[in-house]
């Protein structure tokens, strides 16, 4: 029989917040993260904002001598890791085996920032002058390799990459090693720093971000008939998952429960999805049968609803596929519409507040809905957030490439 995987800390970095409470308060407040661009000056661009991280301070994370060597999207991994361990009861390094703790930490593009300074670097001066901390700077998985030194997680410990996915694909890979009993501890999440020139150009010519200068702070707006593409977000998230009898003995503060895991492929296309999103019909499906759930027993969908033409309508008749007659009674939201798309590190932030959902029984609103696209004729929650009761929930997550993740998050019983 597998083992019973609840959720005992939580850590958050996002466009709206720099933690987890002032994320749920803006979002529940409604607050966007769109603005101009401040990292590198984007006058020349035809998208000239985005949703930054702001007044982030990593010496409250790590040291000096740390961070110079980390490129940002370590940085903000640490952030949320650490805040996630301190909120577990873990902060002080004590309380969990070292060899039963694992890290599974994604990107979706990794040190980007590092890799465009440094390719500066190489064009201005010659290959002698590049870092020797270039490559442990740039890679994808060292930010799980440096959260594991930070806590001496001696368990599985590895990076994935699904595109916008990651982060979704981690927290599911946590829970199954915690499951087959391979770990009883799991930081898991994602983290992201993309906001760059060359970032911001590539998504700009294959026509994904949305150029509503004019207006950034309203420019991501998921299910509106006007949206026009999504806004780059950064940040990070991260979950402390503990086997429930691990959880048990020390007393733990559990948020929720983990039942169910779904991922699956589309085979499809590098970019685009097939008609009604099949495969993320199947990850749904797949995650209510993991979490022995029945359509009727979930409240609230966290959408992956990133604000772009085809996505939001294809989802909605993905849900609408796989919940039948009892979609119409389901509150379905984007976060993404007040802290942008974070690409690899979405799936944990949605999972963070797809749980506090289920803890406070409210639902987040998709803000800037304002039109709804006659295609996109579920409850979206516009504008405000909605109390019910919300005993299970879905977070959904979907990346370039065709890759699929439903998460199952149960109201905690014993």
């Amino acid at each position: 029989m597998s083992r019973r995987v609840v959720l005992t800390g939580l850590g958050c970095l996002t466009p709206v917040g720099n933690d987890v409470a002032s994320t749920w308060a803006a979002i529940l407040a409604g607050k966007s993260g769109g603005a101009p661009i401040t990292h590198f000056d984007a006058s020349q661009f035809k998208a000239r904002f985005a949703c930054e991280v702001k007044g982030f301070d990593v010496s409250l994370y790590m040291d000096r001598k740390e961070a110079k060597r980390a490129d940002l999207y370590t940085q903000f991994a640490m952030a949320s890791a650490v805040q996630a361990m301190r909120d577990a009861g873990f902060g002080d390094g004590t309380g969990y085996e070292k060899e039963r703790t694992g890290v599974v930490l994604g990107s979706g593009i990794g040190g980007i920032t590092t890799f465009e300074a440094q390719h500066d670097v190489f064009r201005e001066n010659g290959p002698s002058r590049i870092s020797p901390f270039f490559i442990p700077m740039f890679i994808g998985d060292i930010a799980a390799g440096v959260v594991s030194m930070k806590f001496q997680a001696k368990g599985p410990n590895f990076s994935l990459q699904s595109a916008c996915a990651t982060s979704g694909h981690a927290i599911g890979e946590s829970f199954r090693l915690i499951q087959y009993g391979d770990a009883d501890v799991m930081i898991a999440g994602g983290s992201e720093a993309s906001i760059t020139p060359m970032s911001i150009g590539g998504f700009i010519n294959m026509q994904a971000l949305s150029e509503r200068n004019e207006s950034p702070e309203t420019a991501s707006r998921p299910f509106d008939a006007t949206r026009d593409g999504f806004v780059m977000g950064e940040g990070s998230g991260a979950v402390i998952l503990e086997e429930l009898e691990h959880a048990r003995r020390r007393g733990a503060r559990i948020y929720g429960e983990i039942v169910g895991y779904g991922a699956t492929g589309d085979a499809y296309h590098l970019t685009g999805q097939p008609e009604n999103h099949e495969g993320l019909q199947r990850a749904m499906r797949r995650a209510l049968e993991d979490g022995k759930l029945q359509p009727s027993d979930v409240q609230y969908i966290n959408a992956h609803g990133t604000s772009t033409p085809l996505n939001d309508p294809n989802e909605i008749r993905a849900i609408k596929a796989v919940f039948g007659a009892h979609a119409t009674g389901l509150n379905v939201s984007s976060t993404k519409s007040a802290t942008g798309h974070m690409l690899g590190a979405a799936g944990a932030v949605e999972a963070v507040l797809t749980t506090l959902a289920i803890v406070h029984n409210i639902v987040p609103p998709t803000i800037n809905l304002a039109t709804i696209d006659p295609e996109c004729d579920l409850d979206c929650t516009p504008n405000v957030p909605v109390k019910r009761e919300v005993n299970a929930a879905l977070s959904n997550s979907s990346g370039f490439g065709g890759h699929n993740v439903s998460l199952a998050i149960r109201r905690y019983r014993e």
